[in-house]
């Protein structure tokens, strides 16, 4: 049934003042609103919501989460106007968008990008792009601002997002010409994914998003970033020297490896590099999978929560290759104590890592990929340490310390349904997601990951509400693979309305829900130290 639409109207008998109801039906407004967009279709130009969302495009983006409102709402039009060719994901909040992306980002190595409005849409992204700058994942994230003539007003959701962002950020923009906008979008990318990655945000006033050029801009013009050039980071030979020399006199030695591996791809040059030494390999939580989980040679993740072994081999090793790690203190603890034996050598990308918590003797700034590529160039038999004694010892310690598992035929413990649940999805290429807490630890203890990017985990900021969805966005990102939501009852709850999500937009995601009605690791905490 045609529905009607109701106005009052003067008629020509009656003064102006005086009115009657008049009986319109909907199909004029229809109508109407039908003719307004085949004109702005059909007018001269492209405004700078389209030019955003085509450069985009042209930085290969096929999927966005994005949470509209006022001041993002000409992008939302252009991102309606091009779903054939970018994949817009609705989030039920914008956290939930924002770890989506991460999501995305983490499962694939490629931009994650999510969107927002101004004001409270802007600030619930703040967290997750907190989170993506510590655990260095590459990351655009798009906020509507209010126009450019009242920011500084206290206009109607107007929130200085950019200096809200500057501490949480690799990099940030305030657009404030259309003619930026294209060259700002491929600065954008480019910032986030390489060097070190991290999170870029682009702040678009809305009277700029509605301006419009008479052409389309080059959606390619030329990066100039002065002091930026990450790409010139290269090992210097005296380094890879020493480095062969450190390896041919240790009798002790260990990998230390963390998320900068995965960054940087190097899974193939470890694997290689350590087969060729059969030096034993120990990761962080952020390096899991990028060494087999389940191989001999791996013992698994050290610090707080890692295996007795592990921490007992990297006290006692006389040499620490430490390769894309940042000496964090819940591997570290007493940094005077950590390691106190070795020599340690320090690759990392980052400049600002090395000597920053912990004093390297061989430091090395370069991208950990090609430090591992020259070593497996340059390392000779003759290079390769006798290591039998230093093998037995940690077996020793392993056999002595073991990982277990509780056992009882009447309770399924949660580390128990985790080796259950590795060992159901061992032959299928599966994506696991976690929370931040106890589930969060087990998982990483008892699930072996086998390869890069399957392990998605907020290690640095160490966020509750992570989990569900992040791995909607790796499923987004992967829509063949296994994504499974390993979770917590607390860390679930904040951010349980992406359930929706998943069910509208059809993401078959798992969830191992270990529900034990309380904030473990909190209380965990109160019983022993409280």
């Amino acid at each position: 049934m045609e529905s009607l639409a109701r106005r009052r109207v003067p008629t020509p008998e009656q003064s102006s003042w005086t009115i009657r109801d008049e009986i319109v039906t909907e199909t004029v407004f229809v109508s109407t609103t039908q003719h307004q967009r085949s004109a702005a279709r059909d007018a001269a130009g492209i405004s700078g919501a389209d030019i955003l969302v085509d450069s985009l495009i042209h930085q290969g983006v096929e999927c966005i989460f994005a949470y509209p409102g006022g001041a993002s709402m000409p992008l939302h039009q252009s991102l309606i106007a091009r779903e054939d060719r970018l994949r817009t994901i609705l989030p039920r909040h914008e956290q939930g968008g924002g770890f989506a992306a991460q999501g995305y980002a983490r499962s694939t190595g490629r931009v994650g990008v999510c969107m927002a409005t101004s004001g409270p849409g802007a600030t619930n992204l703040v967290t997750t792009l907190a989170d993506a700058k510590m655990d260095s994942v590459p990351m655009v994230a798009i906020t509507g601002q209010v126009s450019k003539h009242v920011i500084g007003t206290d206009a109607f959701q107007e929130t200085p997002i950019v200096e809200v962002c500057r501490a949480v950020t690799k990099h940030h923009y305030l657009i404030t010409e259309i003619e930026d906008v294209a060259r700002i979008v491929k600065e954008a990318f480019y910032v986030a994914q390489t060097g070190r990655p991290g999170p870029v945000l682009i702040d678009f006033p809305k009277d700029i998003q509605v301006l419009r050029l008479d052409n389309p801009p080059d959606f390619d013009p030329p990066t100039d970033l002065p002091g930026y050039h990450p790409e010139g980071r290269i090992s210097q030979p005296e380094q890879i020297g020493q480095t062969i020399a450190a390896i041919r006199r240790s009798r002790r030695p260990i990998l230390y490896v963390g998320g900068g591996m995965i960054n940087s791809g190097a899974f193939e040059q470890l694997t290689t590099f350590a087969r060729r030494t059969g030096i034993p390999v120990t990761t962080t939580l952020m390096g899991l999978g990028v060494f087999p989980g389940d191989d001999p040679q791996s013992l698994g993740m050290l610090g707080m929560h890692g295996t007795v072994y592990s921490n007992y081999a990297i006290n006692e090793a006389d040499l620490l290759l430490a390769l894309g790690v940042r000496f964090d203190d819940r591997v570290t603890g007493k940094l005077e104590e950590f390691a106190r034996h070795g020599k340690i050598v320090h690759v990392d990308i980052d400049p600002s890592e090395i000597h920053k918590n912990k004093e390297a003797h061989i430091p090395i700034v370069a991208d950990v990929a090609d430090v591992l590529e020259q070593l497996n160039q340059q390392l000779t038999d003759e290079d390769v340490p006798e290591l039998s004694e230093w093998i037995s010892q940690i077996d020793r310690w392993k056999q002595d310390n073991p990982l277990v598992c509780p056992d009882d035929e009447t309770l399924i413990f949660p580390q128990a349904a985790i080796r259950e649940l590795a060992r159901q999805t061992r032959d299928r290429d599966t994506f696991v997601s976690v929370g931040v807490g106890q589930h969060q630890m087990w998982s990483a203890q008892h699930f072996p990951f086998r390869l890069p990017r399957r392990w998605m985990s907020s290690s640095g900021l160490g966020t509750m509400g992570f989990g569900l969805p992040t791995a909607m966005g790796a499923q987004a990102a992967n829509p063949g693979a296994l994504c499974i939501d390993i979770d917590g009852d607390g860390s679930f709850q904040m951010n349980i309305q992406e359930l929706a999500t998943l069910h509208c937009e059809k993401l078959p995601v798992k969830i191992l829900l270990l529900n034990n009605q309380h904030l473990g690791m909190v209380m965990q905490w109160e019983d022993r130290f409280f």
